[in-house]
Order: C-alpha cells, then sequence, then structure tokens
C-alpha cells in the first residue's frame, strides 16, 4: 500500500545529523542528497524521504501524524531511541518498552525529531 514516507524539514543538515543516527542505529545507510535538496534513505525495501517544503513555507509537525519504524528486537529499538535523542531528538511519551492493548504486546520508544515530526520504533512481541 505505501511506497514511501516523507517528513518537512527547517534545517536539512540538522536532520541529516539526526537521521543517519536513527537509521544507522537500524543498520541503514547514511542518507543520500538529491539535487533538490532532498534527503532519501532506503533500507529494507523502504523509501524515507526529508525535504524542505515546495512551497517556500516553513516545514511543520504533521498533527496527530506518527511515522512507525519496524525494528527487530529490542535492543535495536533502544539504540534507535538513543541515537535519536544523542543527535537532536526528543524521547517523548513513556520510556521504551512493552505496551500491551488490542494489538497485542508491543515494544514501543517514541521521538520528535529536531522539526517536531512524531516518530517510533515498534517491535511486536
Amino acid at each position: 500500500m505505501y511506497s514511501h514516507n516523507m517528513v518537512g524539514s527547517n534545517d536539512i543538515e540538522r536532520s541529516k545529523k539526526f537521521y543517519d543516527a536513527v537509521f544507522g542505529a537500524m543498520g541503514g545507510n547514511p542518507g543520500i542528497k538529491d539535487d533538490k535538496g532532498r534527503l532519501i534513505y532506503m533500507h529494507n525495501g523502504g523509501i524515507f524521504l526529508v525535504t524542505p517544503p515546495i512551497d517556500g513555507n516553513p516545514a511543520t509537525a504533521g498533527n496527530g501524524c506518527t511515522i512507525g519504524f519496524a525494528m527487530d528486537n529490542p535492543d535495536e529499538a533502544n539504540a534507535w531511541h538513543a541515537a535519536g535523542v544523542a543527535n537532536g531528538g526528543t524521547a517523548i511519551e513513556d520510556a521504551p518498552g512493552v505496551r500491551s492493548g488490542g494489538m497485542g504486546d508491543l515494544y514501543l520508544a517514541y521521538l520528535r525529531d529536531p522539526d517536531g515530526n512524531k516518530l517510533c520504533a515498534l517491535k511486536r512481541m
């Protein structure tokens, strides 16, 4: 159903530092900058992009929007979370850990990137 995810950024270099770190914690490669100034990340068949808004207005985080990244295990989720916090992200919600609900037990870790976009590391237990 999905082809890619894209978030806006007001500072591409700051975003590159953050996303290189969190994707590196998942085993991904550093982002590639294209001729339009966008960052492109490709990992495990997925594509994630970071872009300055094309309309010239400031980038803003989506209200009610969360982008989830599949993790191989809780240790990878913890490394992802730590890399994000160490590189300009903000820890949000509860500390990383198992949460039980209607979708079963999930290991979750939440961050906001430097531009305020909400991200989640998820491992289905």
